[in-house]
């Protein structure tokens, strides 16, 4: 049997004591933020003692007149027409021409599916959307990976555009 020799150990060397430095000064540790203090509890059946809200004082009514001397409506109930909000938006100016069917966000460039009409490059377009809304002048189109000047309907292209695109954004083409 094969005995194995001891691995011979290496020397300690004295190690020398570091030169003596300048103090360091070290910042002041931050207060501790304080906590919130508890919400206190109420009892079952008992409020908590909070400012009341009044409403300001309405201007006096006439009293109403009795039940029997005013008829009721025969059989058509009061039907409110719906409040318009104050920003609706309004239909854009242009014509509808298509969707975009994707958004490459590292090229900035819109894939778009074209519905009606015809494209050119140099032609104004509008993108709207629910978080978009922008206009521009047409600088490139593609189709399949090839420079074109004109595109026409049912053609998918891809359009550089100057902002976010999203998925389902409308397309207009506007007036020149």
């Amino acid at each position: 049997m094969a005995t194995r020799k001891k691995a011979k150990a290496k020397p300690k060397v004295k190690r020398r004591p570091a030169p003596a430095a300048k103090p360091v000064a070290r910042k002041k540790a931050a207060a501790p933020k304080k906590k919130a203090a508890p919400k206190k509890r109420v009892a079952p059946g008992k409020s908590a003692k909070r400012p009341v809200r009044r409403a300001p004082p309405a201007k006096e009514v006439p009293a109403a007149r009795p039940a029997a001397a005013k008829p009721a409506p025969a059989a058509a109930p009061a039907q409110r027409a719906a409040p318009v909000p104050a920003s609706a938006p309004a239909q854009p100016e242009g014509e509808r021409i298509g969707v975009v069917t994707h958004y490459y966000g590292h090229l900035s460039v819109a894939a778009v599916r074209l519905e009606t009409g015809r494209l050119r490059v140099g032609d104004k377009i509008r993108v709207r959307g629910h978080t978009s809304d922008f206009t521009q002048r047409v600088e490139s189109l593609q189709v399949e990976h090839r420079a074109v000047t004109e595109v026409g309907p049912n053609d998918d292209f891809a359009l550089k555009v100057i902002e976010h695109a999203r998925e389902h954004d409308v397309v207009y083409k506007l007036a020149p």
